[in-house]
């Protein structure tokens, strides 16, 4: 089995869908013979030309309005933003155009074809317009898939069954780990299911849960809780709309505690829901209350990144507060 890291599995998942269905289209700032900013598109467009693989204006909003046309007509639109800072401008066409395409019509016409690839997260130095985490946003509109990688091998499966998925989904991609994961992955053809959590470890003191980046820095910190003697059972989400309240649920209903972290900040953020669901569905079977461990309220910080995201020392000190209430 060859070995890939998270941008050669990126490509791979989008030479495959292109190989397989010419309806499938690639496209956004830089993506054409540069190959994008982060190289995830290298090669695509001297394969199957400039009508499958292009550049677009620098305009965000356009770019997903025009991705919306394509998918309405039957194609199978690949879009990239190049950070996922800069998705904001096609906010408006996301939730608005992207989420209601389906209901509107009453089922006469649709966006499922739709995938959007957006690089996502901290740890690279890269300020406050090149490291946010927008998840939440989105995870507040009906009508999408929101779908985050840990690792290679789930970025090929995961990316596979989102640009096959009937609904429209985004695909935000952990840049810091785009080329610092690297794992055997397959080279033919699979999926991962959208929507199915995975449990990664097995324990029985407390739960963690996180998703994306999230998951290399949760197991640093199950590194040291064992040290202590305490039992860690880890949860990758993989999606977060819809996500895997069964999972989580029987894994809390199990060990009696919760841990959730992400990198975006922590008033509105993913966590409080799924705390929120949990505490609905385990409450009389929790041992301490639900922790979260997460980004700061504040823009993303440059020089003090450090302090901002959520690393492993506040992961493990979480788990012990959690398990020592």
């Amino acid at each position: 089995m060859p070995t890939m890291n998270m941008l050669q599995a990126i490509n791979n998942a989008l030479d495959i869908a292109m190989g397989e269905d010419d309806k499938v289209l690639c496209f956004g700032e830089d993506v054409g013979s540069f190959g994008g900013v982060f190289r995830a598109t290298s090669h695509l467009q001297e394969k199957y030309g400039r009508a499958r693989c292009f550049n677009t204006p620098l305009v965000e909003q356009g770019i997903i309005g025009f991705a919306n046309g394509l998918a309405a007509q039957g194609s199978v639109p690949v879009a990239e933003i190049q950070f996922a800072d800069y998705i904001f401008p096609a906010f408006d066409q996301i939730v608005n155009e992207t989420a209601k395409f389906r209901y509107r019509s009453g089922d006469l016409f649709n966006v499922g074809g739709l995938t959007i690839r957006a690089p996502y997260g901290g740890g690279i130095s890269g300020g406050l317009y090149h490291s946010q985490s927008p998840e939440a946003y989105f995870a507040h509109t009906p009508g999408l898939k929101i779908v985050v990688p840990r690792d290679p091998y789930q970025a090929k499966g995961l990316l596979l069954a989102a640009i096959r998925d009937p609904d429209p989904v985004l695909f935000f991609e952990p840049k810091r780990l785009y080329r610092a994961a690297v794992g055997e992955v397959p080279e033919e053809d699979y999926q991962l299911p959208i929507g199915e959590a995975e449990v990664i470890r097995e324990g029985s003191d407390v739960t963690l849960v996180g998703w994306g980046a999230q998951m290399e820095v949760i197991e640093r910190a199950v590194e040291l809780a064992e040290k202590d003697g305490i039992s860690c059972e880890v949860i990758d989400l993989r999606s977060l709309l819809p996500w895997d309240q069964e999972t989580v649920a029987e894994s809390v209903l199990k060990t009696g505690r919760l841990v959730i972290t992400h990198e975006a900040p922590r008033t509105g953020g993913f966590a409080g829901e799924i705390a929120a669901a949990i505490q609905e569905r385990c409450f009389l079977y929790l041992e301490s209350p639900i922790a979260r461990v997460t980004g700061l309220d504040t823009p993303f910080p440059l020089t003090l990144e450090k302090e901002y995201l959520p690393d492993h020392l506040k992961i493990v000190e979480a788990i012990r507060d959690s398990v020592n209430f």
